[in-house]
């Protein structure tokens, strides 16, 4: 089982967001923890992957040549986390693409899905263990999309957190830190999409998620529980100048930026998260990621 560590009351709170690859920090939970840091609290986010398979998905990119993508990405990142003001960590595996067609090809050797998840989780037990996060966030067990390495995000995550504070296990890699809380992502919920739609719909303005809205319904995506609800409007423009730092992935003029931020902070100005497991007692629904640790 794991140590119960002396938590101090009055050292600094510390929140680690467990994601991917560099761009899923600034489009799941970013205006969260640009309030955090803002707060004073100090944010690790920690990127699985290098994001090297990933294609150029913004359109007015051009060109490029695949075997720079890591570098670029790399670059991406540096800029996006300096937008929302956290440190970020490397865990250092490489991207294992979106397989795609019917069947799915094989994913390529080597890739992060397919590393043993003792050997997957290993440097992210190191990394809870040196930065001591009192709150893990990460993906739900379906990755929240499914791509295989949202989904192998999601084990490594699980696992480090049943597993650092235990001195039995991953021994050699620091010494063990008990996080307190570990929360799941929800990205853009129906009930989001929805309340968004329908505000540009009444205000008379062409709305991108009428077909995503239908697609969802259609191929009845359970919606997963909200039990912590961020209110963090204020820093949607720190989220935007993140996003908008992943050139390559990101289109300025693509769906992320098609609502009108007026209209997001009147009918959605939150982050929602699930809260997956609690070592501390709490009361739901919560407004803090903290809630029971502060």
């Amino acid at each position: 089982m794991p140590e119960q560590q002396n938590h101090a009351t009055d050292e600094p709170l510390r929140l680690m967001a467990v994601h991917a690859h560099p761009d899923d920090e600034s489009s799941k939970g970013a205006a969260t923890t640009a309030r955090y840091v803002a707060e004073g609290v100090e944010v690790l986010v920690v990127t699985c992957t290098g994001g090297e398979r990933g294609d150029v998905l913004n359109p007015q990119y051009g060109p490029l040549d695949p075997e720079h993508m890591g570098e670029i990405r790399r670059a991406e990142m540096a800029a996006a986390a300096a937008a929302l003001g956290v440190r970020q960590q490397w865990l250092g595996f490489v991207d294992s693409g979106l397989p795609e067609g019917d069947p799915l090809p094989p994913l390529p050797d080597g890739c992060f899905a397919l590393v043993p998840l003792e050997e997957a989780t290993a440097p992210l037990v190191e990394a809870v263990r040196a930065f001591r996060p009192h709150v893990i966030t990460t993906y739900d067990p379906s990755g929240g999309y499914p791509h295989p390495d949202h989904v192998m995000c999601h084990r490594v995550s699980v696992e480090a957190f049943a597993a650092a504070g235990d001195p039995q296990r991953y021994p050699g890699l620091g010494e063990p830190w008990t996080p307190l809380k570990l929360y799941y992502n929800h990205g853009f919920s129906l009930a989001r999409l929805r309340a968004l739609h329908e505000a540009l719909v009444e205000a008379g303005r062409e709305s991108p998620f009428g077909d995503w809205i239908e697609s969802r319904v259609a191929r009845e995506i359970p919606e997963r529980q909200v039990t912590t609800t961020i209110r963090c409007e204020q820093y949607f423009p720190a989220r935007d100048d993140a996003l908008r730092a992943h050139a390559t992935q990101i289109d300025p003029d693509g769906f992320f930026f098609a609502i009108p931020r007026s209209v997001e902070a009147a009918q959605w100005p939150t982050e929602e998260f699930e809260l997956a497991e609690s070592r501390v007692p709490t009361t739901l629904p919560e407004d803090d990621l903290f809630a029971g640790v502060r």
